[in-house]
């Protein structure tokens, strides 16, 4: 049916009925993934402990031809087809726990390879002052070749992604959904300017419907792409913190904003650095870090 691991990884990948862990046994059991379309049901179901419901999907996915010739037609949509076996594989990545097994991207994916990446994550409903803190570390990082990772979401997110455009500097995109959804919708016109120019991602085939447990998952994509995360502002129940949560599993820098102690979208980067987040009061605390990467 396929000629290569990867072709057969991007199909395994849009199968109903199995996720990252059942494609890290399949890829397990054979490397090639070669003999996997060629196995009798039982045989998977040997291999796939999942509920019957959702072996009976994937079972007719991956014999499914219909499902080959939609992939091919991403291609003809301008969308990009990453896979962990590609050499355009960003290198960060690739060392997370559970790093996605296929990208696909629109924009430059040139940017999946850069070096010099950070992280800016923080609260849909920022102060003004929260926005004048990011307005002064933020572009001299840009304007010094710093790509910057989000996750284009209102508030912190998305300013972040134009301060980029600002700047003319580069920019990341991970949403949490397929590449066919734009959300949330009114940040459509910032979407639009992002594939034309710079770069929007997803590790759900173009079709997926984004899903409420997508989000804290995207997470571990933005900060696993970036050597440091900074948090601007966060809540003390922010998605946000969950960035710098799955930051410091992946053994990266961890640097937050502080603010003021009345103000509620500050308490969550304040707790940050009470736990040893460094912190941050312009582009050099974070520059410093990663000087000897770079010289």
């Amino acid at each position: 049916m396929y000629d290569t691991t990867r072709e057969r990884l991007i199909h395994l990948h849009h199968c109903r009925g199995i996720g990252w862990k059942s494609i890290a046994r399949l890829l397990h059991a054979d490397p090639s993934l070669a003999s996997i379309f060629h196995l009798s049901s039982q045989q998977l179901q040997r291999l796939l402990p999942i509920p019957q419901k959702h072996f009976t999907a994937f079972f007719h996915d991956l014999h499914c031809h219909k499902l080959k010739r939609m992939i091919k037609t991403y291609e003809e949509q301008n969308i990009h087809i990453v896979t962990i076996k590609d050499d355009g594989y960003p290198e960060w990545l690739k060392h997370i726990y559970d790093p996605p097994w296929v990208l696909y991207a629109k924009g430059n994916v040139a940017l999946l390879k850069r070096k010099k990446i950070i992280s800016v994550v923080g609260t849909r409903t920022p102060t003004r002052q929260g926005i004048a803190a990011m307005h002064i570390v933020l572009p001299p990082l840009i304007q010094n070749g710093w790509v910057v990772v989000s996750g284009l979401a209102k508030g912190i997110d998305a300013e972040a992604h134009r301060l980029c455009l600002r700047h003319h500097g580069e920019t990341i995109a991970v949403i949490a959904g397929g590449l066919h959804y734009i959300y949330p919708p009114e940040n459509e016109s910032l979407f639009r300017q992002l594939v034309t120019t710079q770069l929007i991602i997803s590790e759900y085939p173009p079709f997926v419907r984004p899903q409420t447990w997508h989000f804290p998952m995207r997470n571990r994509i933005i900060s696993g792409l970036s050597l440091g995360t900074l948090v601007v502002q966060a809540k003390e129940r922010s998605g946000s913190l969950i960035t710098a949560h799955f930051a410091l599993q992946q053994g990266r820098e961890v640097f937050a904003i502080p603010g003021d102690i009345t103000t509620k979208e500050a308490l969550g980067t304040n707790r940050l650095i009470q736990q040893g987040a460094k912190l941050i009061l312009s582009s050099e605390d974070i520059e410093e870090e990663f000087r000897h990467l770079f010289t």
